[in-house]
């Protein structure tokens, strides 16, 4: 029988569509065909291909061989088909057995010599293959990612030829090893114990751990904004395997390299205030995740916040809210994960110096009021803690350490605490539960429900803004031991930090 079907995956989004590689091998003139919506390095693929079984010192067949990618209305790039139309190519031909085909999917580049080199999507096409209970063959390129897989039937090899031993029974293919348990410290990661003086803002960050919530840092240069926004992902609650996997996925998706040894570790990042819109929420004609989707499960940091351009900076309020994005384009649509935590940073005018006691502020009330107004109202509102970052004084940042500066290892045992109990009563942190559920965990007794609306109507805070106040006081309650009812000093501290 001429006809052979190898099993292999698609890259679309996050997703790792099944994609059957059949392969047909004809009378007529000798030719590769290679059809189902492929891509430029798809069809690049007989080139490739022919030249790797020839080195591997199989025979090409030579006649007209057929190769569909199925199916035809999924767009296939890269060159992850090339194991999978290599195989089957030589299975129709009947140099290698098929009794294995069935039960297994192939990734993998072919180089000329006939060796294996890495793809990326490697973690969610593992994921499906897991799910679907079948072996994955994959590059020893990609070895230590699919060894993060659990109970993930992997198998690494080096060449086309050692596939076709494995196939032939004549030799093993070696598994991917051990997983690191991913918990290792990142160097480039300091303490919170770091940071002198600043007690409010170690208090909005402390909330801000708890709940998932948003946060503004506003202060003068040199004040610590960076420095306390880079100490957030230490004392957020360790990943969970899912979400780490999740969080992984997105960086294989991306073409980065994933790190075995810190795979559990909260991402962090922090692009440059130049960054397009593209850069932010992804893009391109083969779309490719953006900054938000590489924070999934960390701390989005966004230095210099009215420096960013208006567009840029409005592209984030619909994934503030839905926790993905989503990239259409004509020939197709991507969904990228986007479940990431805001922290941004800013100078209070453009010289950066207004109301502080030490330096004279050079601003206009005109160019105050344009340089805050870069930043939307509507995206302002979805921020839930905003909190001035003054001038530490100079003897503060000599003096022996106080009891009030605490280490990262401190604070978050209290985060870990507090986000347990929300994960307990409403299984998600504070800051991602429903009108519903708020009515439910935000109990109010009569005297402070009054006092809570009237403080509104002075303020002229929106539906919104009501909201997100009383998922900031509710995490501030879980840290406070966790009441059932919200009392007036956790309403007052949650309404403080709305003041911009």
């Amino acid at each position: 029988m001429s006809l052979a079907v190898t099993l292999s995956r698609a890259q679309e989004g996050v997703a790792a569509p099944q994609v059957m590689v059949e392969v047909h091998l004809s009378g007529g003139l000798p030719g590769t065909h290679i059809v189902g919506l492929p891509e430029a390095a798809v069809r690049e693929a007989r080139d490739r291909v022919r030249v790797a079984i020839q080195n591997a010192a199989f025979e090409y067949p030579n006649r007209k061989v057929t190769v569909n990618l199925a199916p035809a209305e999924l767009p296939k790039d890269g060159g992850r088909f090339d194991l999978a139309i290599a195989l089957g190519i030589l299975a129709a031909g009947g140099q290698v057995p098929r009794e294995k085909l069935d039960e297994c999917e192939f990734l993998g580049e072919l180089a000329l010599s006939g060796d294996l080199r890495g793809v990326s999507g490697v973690l969610p096409a593992l994921l499906r293959a897991r799910a679907r209970g079948r072996r994955v063959v994959v590059p020893r390129a990609n070895a230590a990612e699919a060894a993060l897989v659990p109970e993930a039937d992997v198998l690494v090899a080096d060449t086309l030829a050692d596939v076709c031993g494995w196939l032939r029974d004549a030799r093993e293919l070696a598994l991917p090893g051990p997983a690191d348990d991913g918990q290792a410290i990142d160097p480039g990661v300091s303490d919170l114990v770091d940071v002198r003086g600043q007690l409010q803002a170690r208090r909005a960050l402390e909330i801000a751990a708890a709940g998932g919530h948003h946060l503004l840092l506003i202060g003068p240069p040199g004040t610590g904004k960076t420095m306390l926004a880079e100490r957030l992902p230490g004392i957020l609650p360790p990943l969970g395997e899912s979400e780490a996997l999740e969080t992984c996925a997105v960086l294989s998706v991306a073409g980065q390299r994933v790190d075995p040894a810190r795979w559990r570790q909260r991402p962090f990042r922090a692009p440059h205030h130049t960054a397009s819109a593209v850069a932010l929420v992804g893009g391109g004609s083969h779309p490719r995740p953006g900054e938000i989707s590489l924070a999934h499960n960390g701390v989005l940091f966004l230095d210099e916040l009215p420096e960013f351009t208006r567009h840029v900076l409005e592209v984030l309020r619909e994934p503030l809210e839905s926790g993905q994005i989503l990239v259409s384009r004509a020939a197709r649509q991507s969904t990228f994960p986007a479940q990431f935590q805001l922290v941004a940073a800013m100078n209070p005018c453009p010289c950066g110096y207004a109301g502080d006691a030490r330096e004279r502020c050079r601003c206009t009330p005109d160019q105050i009021q344009r340089y805050r107004g870069r930043i939307s109202g509507p995206l302002l509102d979805r921020i839930d803690l905003c909190v001035e970052v003054p001038r530490v004084p100079l003897a503060e940042l000599g003096a022996p350490r106080s009891v009030y500066d605490e280490d990262s290892a401190t604070v978050r045992a209290r985060v870990v605490q507090a986000r347990e109990r929300a994960l307990a009563r409403a299984g998600r942190p504070n800051a991602e539960i429903n009108t519903r559920e708020l009515e439910r965990d935000c109990a109010l007794g009569a005297a402070e429900r009054r006092w809570f609306e009237a403080s509104l109507e002075r303020l002229g805070l929106s539906a919104r803004a009501y909201h997100r106040v009383l998922r900031v006081a509710r995490s501030i309650a879980d840290l406070d031991g966790g009441s059932a009812l919200l009392d007036r000093s956790h309403l007052a501290e949650a309404l403080q930090y709305r003041r911009f």
